[in-house]
């Protein structure tokens, strides 16, 4: 039996899945994280066979040194599937000598300067860019890349503190806006369509992929409140207008070394049909995108990445059925949710076409919209063909409304 560490095991939602995937793959699962074993999601709870906590998951060096202390069994693997973590999983591995990446392996995904150096190195389309600190250094950069930009922090995730950037006076106000991020990358803006290039590998080789579409993009997205972003996982995955990202992907991973697990790649595609490495990510997407990928072929991607990485396993014995989209919803007010219009109809309509939903009920407190893309809750639907799936999104998206008041 393979002994697993795994950090962090509570929280984003999808890490209880992953550690539960482990413990059905067969493999000895042990997590660390900073909270209560107590307080652990049952899921995380019953997959454990030793636990600690620690009290800043993120401090990479003191999380290391005390696995070190407490480590009941030598680690076979250290695994980590969250952005934030996944340099304190790189420090534990190189600890134990446990198989994965090394730490200069992972900061190149997790830093997107050296991420995006090491690509145009090879020679693959990369927005132009420069690192920066706050100030000056900003406005220098900006005039050396060319408006528009995109300000991204260094080691971000999940669009936070990114902005779209027109001129000197938005590049000054967004500076003001991210003024606790230390660094900044300086990106060239890529006017496109959005996709991820979603990857599982073993020792180097995609045995999965798959891709989605942001509609908006998450720039887009997550800066109008009245907007209810999608995630849509694309059932063909290999249409024409498609198979640029998925040769760019297969590049970028090259470049930066992948070993084994999920990967989460973002690319552009411009009208003039050009593809344009976005960013990656060492991990897999979040905002329950591995559910929509499951949804797509009614699969469990939890448990088959762990045969992966554990195990080296993995049988393709499963088709895409669907498309899947994910609509976030966003309630109009502030407050506490006070009713929910749209739900009876919408559910009339297609309800046979929503595997599944979430949305907070009436009584329950908003929470911070530009916090958090899961926002006020989510709609999953699902349908063979891509137009149905993407009316029926929108309709949840404009029929389904959500308000709020003191």
């Amino acid at each position: 039996m393979k002994n697993v560490l795994i950090i962090g095991c509570a929280y984003p939602p999808e890490l209880p899945h992953f550690t539960r995937g482990l413990a059905e793959a067969g493999a000895r699962v042990f997590g660390v994280d900073q909270h209560a074993e107590t307080h652990l999601p049952a899921m995380a709870r019953r997959a454990l066979s030793g636990y600690l906590q620690v009290d800043n998951i993120f401090d990479e060096l003191a999380t290391a040194e005390a696995v070190k202390r407490w480590a009941p069994v030598r680690f076979d693997r250290v695994e980590s599937l969250w952005e934030g973590t996944v340099l304190t999983a790189a420090r534990v591995r190189e600890l134990f000598g446990a198989q994965g990446m090394t730490y200069e392996q992972v900061t190149r995904f997790r830093d997107k300067d050296k991420m995006k150096q090491r690509v145009a190195e090879r020679g693959i389309r990369t927005p132009r860019h420069q690192r920066a600190n706050a100030g000056k250094e900003c406005l220098d950069a900006a005039e050396e890349v060319g408006y528009p930009i995109c300000l991204k922090p260094i080691a971000g995730a999940g669009s936070a503190d990114t902005f779209r950037c027109n001129s000197k006076t938005e590049l000054e106000n967004s500076m003001r806006k991210a003024s606790h991020v230390p660094e900044f990358n300086i990106e060239e803006f890529i006017d496109g369509e959005e996709y991820t290039y979603d990857t599982i590998s073993i020792n180097g080789e995609v045995v999965y992929d798959t891709m989605s579409w942001y509609r908006p993009r998450p720039l887009v997205g997550r800066s109008i409140e009245w907007i209810s972003p999608q995630t849509v996982t694309l059932r063909d995955t290999h249409a024409p207008h498609l198979e640029g990202g998925r040769t760019l992907g297969r590049q970028v991973l090259k470049a930066l070394e992948h070993e084994s697990g999920f990967t989460h790649m973002e690319w552009y595609r411009k009208s003039d049909g050009e593809v344009v490495f976005g960013e990656i990510a060492a991990r897999p997407p979040g905002a329950h995108t591995v559910d929509t990928m499951n949804f797509v072929s009614d699969v469990d991607l939890f448990k088959r990445w762990a045969e992966a990485v554990v195990f080296g396993k993995w049988t393709n014995d499963f088709e895409r059925l669907y498309n899947c989209a994910i609509i976030f919803k966003r309630a109009q007010g502030a407050g506490y949710i006070r009713h929910i219009e749209g739900l009876d109809r919408i559910l009339a309509s297609f309800g046979e076409h929503i595997p599944a939903m979430d949305l907070l009920p009436v009584g329950a407190h908003r929470r911070d919209w530009v916090k958090t893309l899961l926002s006020d809750g989510w709609v999953f639907v699902r349908h063979p063909d891509l137009e149905q799936t993407m009316e029926m999104s929108d309709r949840v998206g404009t029929d389904l409304q959500l308000f709020a008041s003191y």
